[in-house]
């Protein structure tokens, strides 16, 4: 595995500071970029762990807090209080501030000299499943891996027509992850994602996993499923080598 790096920086967006945790490889590069987005959790020890997993395959990682207009700072676990809390700052947030502050995330892995070329990665789980769906309409993202991205179907947010509706902005590959038995995503919306992908012409692959719930890739929750995340990251990597060493 390849030696890393890794800390804490800020990420600028205007007046905004965004609280980002950044994990690179050793050496000067330069690496693919890869945008990772937080759960409702925040960036907490699992989204770092998984920067940090990016960063061992040779890619310079970044998780920007996605609450830091609302709850800077925020990181909590998977208690039942916790998560009403992170939903609670989840609905503060509108997809224009979402995608104004992961192209401002875009903006400073440019800038950085270990950073190689215009073309990105994402990864989201949970909210961030959502956010990246959603963040695959922009130009410089040509590989999304979304998790079990609650809500994709039905809404957006801040409001507005669903963020599938959006689907044919997508203009990279896009890899979407559901479990079978997720009580946030019915099979039936799963469905629909896969269709307007379908229709839409995305370059896509959406994989179903039996028996699997929502959370199944954070060896953190209760729901962790070990076999459904070591095919699931499998799968990212593929994704990452084929579209961001292209």
């Amino acid at each position: 595995m390849t030696e890393i790096q890794a800390n804490w920086i800020n990420v600028p967006n205007g007046e905004l500071q965004i609280d980002a945790y950044l994990a690179a490889p050793v050496g000067d590069g330069p690496f693919p970029g890869v945008i990772v987005i937080q759960e409702i959790f925040g960036v907490n020890a699992h989204i770092r762990d998984v920067t940090e997993r990016i960063a061992r395959e040779g890619y310079v990682a970044i998780a920007p807090a996605i609450y830091q207009r609302t709850a800077p700072g925020f990181e909590v676990g998977y208690t039942n209080e916790a998560m009403a809390e992170g939903r609670k700052y989840k609905e503060q947030t509108t997809a224009a501030e979402l995608l104004s502050d992961i192209q401002a995330t875009i903006a400073t892995l440019q800038a950085n000299p270990k950073v190689m070329g215009d073309r990105f990665g994402t990864i989201g789980f949970c909210f961030g499943g959502h956010v990246v769906y959603l963040a695959a309409t922009l130009p410089a993202i040509v590989a999304t891996a979304s998790f079990y991205g609650a809500g994709i179907a039905t809404l957006t947010p801040g409001g507005g027509p669903p963020t599938v509706s959006r689907t044919h902005e997508i203009q990279g590959t896009l890899y979407a992850f559901f479990g079978t038995e997720d009580p946030l995503i019915p099979n039936d919306q799963t469905d629909e994602i896969e269709a307007a992908l379908q229709q839409c012409q995305v370059d896509h692959q959406v994989f179903r996993y039996e028996g699997a719930t929502h959370g199944f890739f954070c060896d953190q929750r209760d729901s962790y499923n070990p076999e459904a995340a070591a095919d699931a990251w499998e799968k990212v990597k593929a994704l990452y080598q084929s579209r961001l060493h292209a």
